[in-house]
């Protein structure tokens, strides 16, 4: 539910899972869902979702896995002054609604820290138990999967089989860095797109933004630059909060929380670590751990850099999905073995 792009599909698929279906309402997740998850994609609502459509995707299943992030903006941090519950947690509630009637084998979900604070999240929570689910949550940073970037993200699982629990780290694990990430691509001016890569393409700057870049130091903020280049908004008590926008990532550090804006230099520390440009859409995939091969539009598409990095920046992980699908697994095989002694 809620596939957009297919990050949380292609991770369950590349731990071993088969695709039955996505359902998002946006029709460019069409394309990258079924190009790069094998399953089919239904572009509908959630909260239009009928039961025997998922009897009908499920048919045939041994285990039933039932996963969805529902869209995270009224749970964000940019959404903590609103007072009263956006028209979207309606979406959380149909997703329960629809493991409640189905009671798949599994159930499980991604979002933002936020969601946990919200009392739609314990009514989603109680409403799983009540339906003889255990239950796992926890808070997981995304780079203790092999997500190269400082991500944190709130995870649920839940089974009808037995205690789960939530992915956890390896022991020793060591962070992938932007360096491993993105060091390889080909270098490229601002405005610039690569030749066999249409993803590989970088926002154009301005002269003063130009300037700017050239400036700002790896991991440094605009306090790095001369005073003639701050933006007047800096220049204020309210700027001095936002020390990271027009920020250059680190090479050899995970890289901030990738967004929708993450293309646009000014968005964010979205500047590359060495280059004078953003950081390009292919490298903010990358950043997000999708495979370089990772495909978002058909061939000699116009790329749009508000409607791939909206596609990027709303996506779960893979290699996230891939933790929380090898955690299943396990789950699985513990569970088949107690039912045999």
């Amino acid at each position: 539910m809620f596939c957009g792009a297919g990050g949380l599909a292609f991770g369950l698929k590349s731990a071993g899972f088969e695709i039955a279906a996505g359902v998002d309402l946006d029709p460019a997740c069409r394309y990258p869902f079924e190009t790069n998850c094998g399953g089919k994609f239904v572009e509908k609502s959630v909260a239009d979702i009928t039961i025997s459509e998922l009897n009908e995707w499920f048919e045939g299943a041994d285990v039933r896995v039932l996963a969805g992030c529902a869209p995270c903006q009224p749970f964000s941090t940019y959404a903590q002054s609103r007072k009263t519950p956006d028209a979207r947690w309606e979406l959380l509630r149909a997703f329960l609604r629809l493991a409640v009637d189905l009671r798949p084998e599994i159930v499980t979900m991604e979002n933002v820290r936020g969601l946990a604070a919200k009392p739609i999240w314990q009514e989603f929570v109680k409403g799983l138990e009540k339906a003889g689910y255990h239950i796992a949550w926890d808070e997981v940073l995304c780079s203790d999967f092999g997500v190269p970037q400082t991500r944190k993200r709130l995870v649920l699982l839940a089974s009808r089989l037995g205690p789960i629990a939530t992915p956890a780290p390896r022991a020793g694990m060591i962070p992938r860095t932007v360096r491993e990430a993105i060091a390889d691509l080909p270098p490229l001016k601002a405005g610039e797109a690569h030749s066999r890569d249409p993803l590989h393409i970088a926002c154009r700057l301005s002269s003063v933004n130009l300037e700017r870049i050239k400036a700002s130091k790896p991991g440094g903020t605009w306090r790095d630059w001369p005073l003639r280049l701050r933006s007047a908004c800096h220049t204020k008590a309210s700027g001095e909060t936002y020390p990271s926008v027009y920020g250059r990532m680190a090479w050899d550090e995970p890289a901030p929380t990738i967004t929708t804006q993450c293309f646009g230099y000014g968005n964010g520390r979205f500047g590359h670590p060495e280059q004078n440009r953003a950081i390009t859409l292919r490298e903010a995939a990358m950043i997000q751990s999708f495979p370089e091969s990772y495909s978002f539009i058909p061939d000699k598409t116009q790329v749009t850099f508000s409607k791939i990095g909206t596609l990027i920046g709303n996506a779960v992980p893979p290699k996230l999905g891939e933790a929380i699908g090898h955690c299943v697994l396990r789950h699985l095989n513990t569970a088949a073995s107690v039912s045999r002694t």
